[in-house]
């Protein structure tokens, strides 16, 4: 509930806006490459929920240029790697949604996203009241994604 009450309507782009801030709990971001970052979902499917995000605003994958793609899929490759370790994941969706027929929710700023899945993890919640229930806060999820990326930064 504290969440909701205290969270206010920004104006601009939530990733550019989110990308401009210090890394941390307040903007969520694990880890920045040289093209793209990685930030946990502020309203996750499951916990760990990532999206791969490239700094440059750009609507679709076109008009990326293609050092800035391969990062973004690379890094997603290192998101189901991280998430494999950290939670034991059995499976992912990995998806873009590009623009608002295709359910983007965030447009004009591609996006990717990567949703850990475990067999059996869909609940009555969410199924009958369409409510998602996480077992863990964003900060716990935060701390420990952002560590992996800082374990593996170190392994080089």
């Amino acid at each position: 509930m504290t969440y909701i009450e205290k969270h206010e309507k920004v104006s601009g782009c939530v990733f550019c806006n989110a990308q401009a801030k210090a890394d941390g709990v307040e903007n969520l971001i694990a880890f920045r490459g040289k093209n793209a970052y990685v930030i946990l979902n502020r309203y996750p499917y499951t916990s760990g929920h990532l999206m791969v995000i490239p700094f440059a605003h750009k609507s679709n994958l076109e008009e990326l240029n293609s050092d800035t793609r391969t990062e973004m899929i690379e890094l997603t490759s290192r998101c189901t790697t991280i998430l494999r370790k950290v939670y034991r994941t059995e499976s992912f969706n990995v998806g873009i949604n590009i623009g608002e027929a295709a359910g983007a929710g965030v447009l004009g700023h591609v996006h990717i996203h990567i949703v850990p899945r475990w067999a059996g993890d869909t609940n009555f919640m969410s199924s009958v009241s369409e409510t998602r229930v996480l077992p863990e806060s964003l900060e716990d999820t935060y701390r420990r994604v952002r560590e992996a990326f800082e374990t593996r930064d170190e392994q080089k």
